[in-house]
């Protein structure tokens, strides 16, 4: 099967590396995408989104390509590659020109020029740029203009947030991707990636925060007015949960892993008091009993911990329990039971899971939260290759007027 007719996403998590595989041709045609092939293994040499070890990161990426490649069906070559960790920061920027037309039409150059104005800051050598994203245009004074393309003016501004990372880590997993076999067509932020299919219109355009628990680090971004206001990584994940059972049990992490998986909840107002676990001991493999409540107060400590960190994000931006759409929350971490609960009191907003909406092909088990930065990217990428093609007709189309100028020109030559 050719490039042209299927795009692939891979989601680099801390713990786990995703990788799915999607037809191409239908969705440009305005259908729905279908899902070839997906994929989940582990993920090892990765810590908090950074790489560690390389030869170990490309292990589990060629792991999850081959399996993905298999159910597909079709050669994987290049891929969509989600993008977090505490190095990725942001800022925001304003860009400013001057129409180009002696008409004063504004023009979708102008409009390019315009961001790559505001892309003009500066920054250390070891910083790269992932993302430029529009927040609002403004036409000689008129703000909150969303599309200025076809509009009348002398001056054309905007308001951009733009998203960096760190140049040494990027090229890392660049390298463990193109180690594993696949060109990296563009990284996405990972947050920004589940957005595409985990918010509508209405609640970007109400105002909600996406938090993405993730096992390493938690990242965030909030949308109002239909546009990007902050985006934030917090060094801090549901690994810490499992570290604070395992220290708290005196137990392995593994084990603590398993006691957080199959019976942890942070709802530890409903649990009774003599409700045990029984947990593998370190010696003679005999098992030991602990209670599911002192479980449960160590999970709730902690994600009241995180929610903390992201309610003075929220301070941050003046939007601290301001948010009529609330929270919605993805990544594995967000499965926990009590999750949901515990938002709502801690930032005093509406708060729920993610849902992934439904997509041919897809099985049940990969509709579930920690899939939506893999499948995000997919409709990244969709909306990426339609734009490469709209801007290919549009191309051929302004070609065929010129030809047909050059032919009416030359018309006025002959006898």
């Amino acid at each position: 099967m050719a490039r042209e007719q299927h795009v692939t996403g891979i989601d680099v998590g801390s713990s786990q590396v995703r990788v799915a595989v999607a037809q191409l041709g239908g969705a440009l045609a305005g259908q729905s995408p279908t899902i070839l092939g997906i994929s989940a293994e582990p993920m090892d040499g990765m810590q908090k989104g950074v790489i560690t070890d390389v030869e170990a990161a490309v292990a589990s990426i060629s792991k999850a390509l081959d399996v993905a490649e298999r159910v597909a069906g079709v050669p994987i070559e290049h891929a969509y590659v989600s993008i977090n960790g505490s190095h990725i920061m942001s800022q925001n920027s304003r860009g400013v020109i001057a129409v180009s037309r002696a008409d004063g039409e504004i023009t979708a150059d102008d409009v390019a020029r315009v961001i790559n104005a505001a892309q003009a800051i500066s920054l250390p050598s070891n910083r790269e740029i992932l993302h430029v994203l529009p927040q609002n245009f403004v036409v000689d004074g008129q703000e909150h203009i969303h599309d200025p393309v076809g509009m009348t003016g002398v001056r054309l501004e905007v308001e951009t947030h733009i998203i960096e990372g760190s140049a040494p880590f990027i090229k890392n997993i660049t390298k463990a991707v193109n180690q594993a076999g696949v060109h990296v067509e563009d990284f996405v932020f990972s947050p920004l990636a589940a957005a595409q299919i985990l918010l509508d219109k209405r609640q970007k355009e109400l105002g909600v925060v996406l938090v993405d628990l993730g096992a390493g680090t938690t990242s965030l971004v909030v949308y109002e007015e239909n546009a990007l206001l902050h985006t934030a990584v917090l060094p801090l994940g549901s690994s810490h949960i499992t570290n604070d059972i395992a220290i708290g049990l005196r137990t392995s992490i593994d084990v603590a892993e398993v006691v957080k998986v199959e019976h942890g909840t942070a709802l530890a107002d409903e649990i009774k008091t003599n409700e045990a676990i029984l947990i593998e001991g370190d010696e003679n493999n005999e098992q030991e009993s602990v209670s599911r409540k002192e479980v449960a107060t160590i999970i709730r400590a902690r994600l009241e911990e995180i929610f903390s960190f992201v309610d003075r994000e929220l301070k941050g931006v003046n939007r601290s329990g301001l948010l009529p759409a609330g929270i919605v929350f993805t990544g594995g971490g967000a499965q926990l039971p009590g999750v949901v609960e515990i938002a709502k009191k801690r930032l005093r907003l509406p708060a729920r899971v993610g849902r992934v909406q439904e997509m041919s092909g897809l099985s049940e088990k990969a509709a579930s939260p920690g899939y939506a930065v893999v499948l995000g990217l997919l409709l990244w990428a969709f909306d990426q290759e339609g734009k490469g093609r709209q801007r290919t007709l549009i191309n051929l189309h302004d070609w065929g007027n010129t030809a047909h100028r050059i032919r009416g020109w030359l018309k006025t030559f002959m006898p």
